[in-house]
């Protein structure tokens, strides 16, 4: 099968178009022909093993997983013999952080990874890019417990994360200000929220709203900045370590203190995920929003676009016509 390896760190470029062999299975996997997979700013950590400890995870020298690719859609094409939540034939999509492998003709997942059923009302590459921002995103929310009638302000709701946070945000009943520049404006109006802020003629951080949580979904601000925008006991959540890898450290001694404070959620995914994400897009509370698709064989060029910090939403890379 074709896939795009990688078997050492680096940039774009360390990623070459190759034939491997097909995944192997196991009694209780999937072995599913992807249709289509994305490029995300998860990916390209892991490609350039930054930051440096990540290589604690992912291999100190070299990477352990050649293939890299989290989110997926397809078809399963084989399964294992303990396999009974799947049959051959059923489109499936989900993620796979960790294992890998989406970057490639074929992949395999166990039978209880994040996989599920397509939702029924979208295409290949609808479906796969839905998982990755949107589980950072859930995360974040999950962690502040922000229910209806709250206010949350997105900064970057522009990017996977951010244009995923605020579509989850309004299927909770929040109430939601999205910040983003010019050109985006009516997209992030079009996701549902209730007021955009322009950050390239606002200073979203002197802004005369009150927030009961503030979600930087880009890492492109501090808790000291946005401090003065919390309620009291308002919760300040960031997708990035933050300067200094402060927001961690920050996140550790909130519960020492009352007041305003920093959430630094480690976000999850199980196949629980995946489905409550299938349920919102067929409600269609939720839309993955794509800026570009590129065929499989042009994924070095998709890793370039992705890391100058200007995609909108999702990259999706098709396979549908790179066999």
């Amino acid at each position: 099968m074709k896939a795009a390896v990688c078997t050492r760190y680096g940039p774009p470029e360390v990623v070459v178009i190759s034939e491997v062999e097909k995944s192997a299975t196991g009694d209780n996997g999937l072995l599913v022909k992807v249709h289509a997979t994305t490029v995300n700013r998860t990916d390209c950590a892991y490609r350039a093993a930054k930051p440096f400890f990540m290589r604690f995870l992912t291999g100190l020298v070299r990477p352990r997983s050649t293939i890299l690719g989290t989110e997926f859609a397809g078809v399963v094409e084989a399964v294992g013999s303990g396999v009974t939540s799947f049959g051959v034939g059923d489109k499936v999509f989900g993620y796979n952080e960790g294992p890998f492998g989406a970057h490639a003709e074929y992949m395999s997942i166990p039978e209880d990874g994040s996989v599920a059923t397509m939702p029924a009302n979208v295409t290949y590459q609808e479906a796969a890019p839905s998982t990755e921002g949107s589980h950072y995103a859930l995360a974040h929310i999950r962690a502040a417990k922000i229910h209806s009638g709250q206010d949350v302000l997105v900064y970057g709701a522009t990017g996977a994360i951010g244009s995923a946070a605020v579509q989850l945000l309004k299927s909770l009943g929040a109430n939601v200000t999205a910040v983003c520049d010019t050109s985006h404006l009516e997209l992030v109006r079009g996701l549902g929220a209730d007021r955009v802020i322009d950050y390239t003629t606002e200073d979203f951080t002197k802004d005369e709203q009150k927030y009961d949580v503030v979600l930087d979904s880009v890492g492109k601000s501090s808790f000291s900045q946005c401090k003065r925008l919390l309620k009291p006991g308002g919760i300040y959540i960031s997708s990035e370590l933050g300067p200094l890898a402060q927001n961690p450290f920050l996140a550790l001694i909130a519960p020492l203190h009352s007041g305003k404070k920093v959430m630094f959620p480690i976000p999850k995914h199980d196949q629980l995920m995946v489905e409550y994400l299938k349920k919102l897009i067929e409600s269609g509370e939720f839309k993955p929003v794509i800026d570009r698709t590129y065929p499989l064989d042009q994924i070095v060029e998709a890793y370039r676009y992705v890391e100058t910090g200007q995609k909108t939403g999702n990259v999706v890379i098709s396979l549908e016509r790179s066999h």
